[in-house]
């Protein structure tokens, strides 16, 4: 979930009761819009699926860790981990063009959380309260209650519904209790390491009842269970939404021809550039915090960033390879036939821009600097490939407004002061 994120206009061209032909009259090769909205619910569908399938993976990694506490298992619940950020990364250009699924992203991919919230903590890096959030070292597996404003959550037994009521409580994004991050965090546990190399390394004792580290593992236990089945649950949801006649295919084929366009370049357009360039990239080398990296526990970030784009250059294309191959009418063919010009420019700034993800997710891979340390001040090497990767993410979302101009559109991006008003952005 962006945090600080502001929404930017990008208001371009006619209105939305402009028809597309309005740019003059389309070629034969000119897919049919309704063909167009069909396979992007089709995509929508199948990574959505993909990432259920990936997640009912993880799910049955963490029954093995906890039937048998092992480094072995441990291991294999932190790939199964990765291995489920895959397809649901590509499901990212979905959001913002889509209501059902931006109001639904938060329960399983919000970013930063207050882990203190959840679980133990190093009190000499995380400190032991921050002003903003009262539930900051809440520590929830450690406290069979805790107070939520007027009332107090019974937490007694830790199950799908307590967590569930962590997510935004007292009204602060950072007090995340569900999803990916943090289950991450319940695998990999904090990352001490600051801007130097190494990830979190949570002791697989802490899930072992027998030889218990950091207390309460018979709770912890509960709660990695409970988490990892919810993530499974909400994952299922939205995969049903975009099956024929889910509420989500509803809504995108109950709008006009042009908002359907508009919401589909609105979904990449501004993963492009307020979610990825600003909140997830440029503010973590404006304040060189590796609390700012995406995946901040596992270091995976790099892969995070990296199959964004993928996703995004599959739902331009209209193509994705997963389980299955989905392939057909898409927005890029749309815009080639009656913009050549304004598609060509995104076809050149979206291959640019994988190659700088891609750079940046080699250069991690290969062990010798990960994602963290090329936010470290002073780093001008690790600094540049990341802001080169900002300037070609923001080159692409001004490629896509291109697109929009020359189709008679109109989006609303989404901005961050990272991008917009970087001297509003403070050091933490």
């Amino acid at each position: 979930m962006a945090k600080a994120a502001v929404a930017l206009a990008s208001v371009i061209g006619l209105a939305f009761g402009v028809v597309v032909t309005a740019a003059g009259p389309a070629r034969a090769d000119a897919p049919a819009v309704k063909d167009i909205v069909q396979n992007y619910g089709n995509l929508a569908e199948t990574i959505y699926g993909d990432a259920l399938a990936k997640a009912r993976d993880l799910d049955k990694a963490v029954d093995d860790l906890l039937a048998e506490p092992t480094t072995e298992k441990l291991a294999a619940a932190r790939d199964a981990w990765k291995a489920a950020r895959v397809p649901y990364m590509q499901s990212e250009g979905f959001r913002f063009g889509n209501r059902i699924v931006d109001d639904w992203e938060g329960r399983v991919n919000s970013w930063p959380l207050d882990e203190g919230l959840i679980d133990y903590v190093d009190a000499a890096s995380y400190g032991d309260e921050k002003a903003e959030n009262p539930l900051y070292t809440a520590n929830i597996i450690a406290n069979k209650s805790i107070r939520l404003g007027p009332k107090v959550l019974d937490a007694s037994k830790i199950t799908k519904e307590v967590i569930g009521q962590l997510n935004s409580a007292l009204h602060v994004e950072s007090n995340v209790g569900t999803g990916y991050h943090a289950i991450e965090f319940l695998l990999w546990g904090q990352d001490l390491h600051g801007t130097g190399p190494g990830a979190g390394e949570r002791p697989v004792t802490d899930y072992d009842l027998k030889a218990c580290t950091g207390g309460n593992c018979d709770r912890r236990r509960d709660y990695l269970k409970a988490a990892s089945g919810l993530l499974v649950d909400d994952l299922a949801e939205m995969t049903g939404n975009w099956k024929a006649g889910g509420p989500a295919r509803v809504a995108l084929e109950a709008q006009g021809d042009n908002v359907a366009l508009s919401s589909i370049l609105t979904g990449i357009g501004s993963l492009s550039y307020g979610e990825l360039a600003g909140e997830r990239m440029k503010l973590g080398v404006l304040l060189h915090d590796p609390e700012e990296e995406h995946d901040c526990f596992s270091d995976n970030t790099q892969n995070s960033h990296y199959f964004d784009q993928v996703g995004m250059i599959g739902i331009w294309n209209g193509k994705y390879e997963g389980s299955k191959t989905v392939s057909g009418a898409s927005i890029a063919e749309l815009a080639r036939a009656k913009a050549p010009e304004a598609a060509k420019r995104v076809d050149e700034a979206m291959a640019n821009t994988l190659a700088k993800l891609k750079a940046i997710k080699d250069k991690a891979d290969s062990g010798e600097m990960a994602y963290d340390q090329m936010l470290a001040a002073g780093n001008e090497a690790g600094n540049k490939m990341i802001l080169d990767g900002v300037d070609a993410l923001v080159a692409q979302a001004r490629a896509i407004e291109g697109v929009v101009a020359a189709l008679h559109l109109k989006i609303k991006m989404e901005g961050s002061d990272s991008l917009d008003n970087p001297t509003a952005v403070g050091s933490k």
